[in-house]
């Protein structure tokens, strides 16, 4: 079997092939990285028809791969993977829909983190449309930790770090539970230690998701 992964960074690459190889070491990975997206994402603080455009492109070219699925990795081009699937009849995932989906089940008060500002915005919608298809009402708190992913790529983990553990103290104190909006966030779970509320990152739910959307 194949999923075709759709990356707008190489950040969360290696996590991602450690976690196939862990949940789905019978599937093929196949990765389509363009790392412009992100930063015209961020430029423009959204999607533009050219981020729209080259995204369906790619999602075409998956396709021709004859994949089982065609996963997508960033957050901040969701709603336009959201598009691009429409193109396609075989399987789709957005890495944060398992994630969206288990923070509504844990919770009404859902606090969402992000270190970009493009993802907030996507990834807080997601959470809204997660749980008004599921009938449920919730409340989405955002805590933006503007510029810590441009200090994390520019090599100061220490501080991106420290940046990143006070919005998440201060958004757990504040929820139910606590929702990381970028996969490159994961790295910070072992230095929360133990939390009082539940606090999620989308790899290894999206990873579970695929092994259950190809029955394996």
């Amino acid at each position: 079997m194949k999923v075709v992964l759709i990356h707008t960074s190489p950040v969360s690459l290696n996590d991602l092939k450690a976690l196939f190889k862990e949940i789905v070491p019978e599937v093929e990975m196949v990765n389509i990285i363009d790392d412009s997206l992100l930063e015209e994402v961020k430029k423009n603080n959204g999607l533009t028809p050219d981020i729209i455009s080259r995204m369906c492109a790619y999602v075409q070219v998956a396709d021709s791969m004859h994949p089982d699925l065609i996963f997508n990795q960033c957050s901040s081009v969701g709603e336009a993977f959201d598009l691009a699937r429409q193109q396609v009849s075989c399987k789709t995932l957005k890495i944060d829909e398992p994630m969206a989906e288990e923070a509504i089940r844990l919770g009404k008060k859902i606090g969402v983190v992000a270190t970009v500002a493009s993802t907030m915005a996507p990834s807080s919608n997601l959470v809204r449309r997660t749980a008004l298809k599921a009938g449920k009402d919730v409340e989405v708190r955002e805590y933006l930790v503007n510029g810590a992913l441009d200090i994390l790529m520019a090599g100061d983990v220490d501080k991106h770090n420290a940046l990143l553990i006070s919005a998440i103290r201060k958004a757990e104190a504040e929820n139910d539970v606590v929702v990381l909006a970028q996969g490159s966030m994961t790295a910070i779970l072992p230095l929360l230690k133990e939390t009082e509320k539940p606090v999620l990152t989308s790899p290894r739910l999206a990873v579970e998701r695929v092994k259950k959307e190809l029955g394996l």
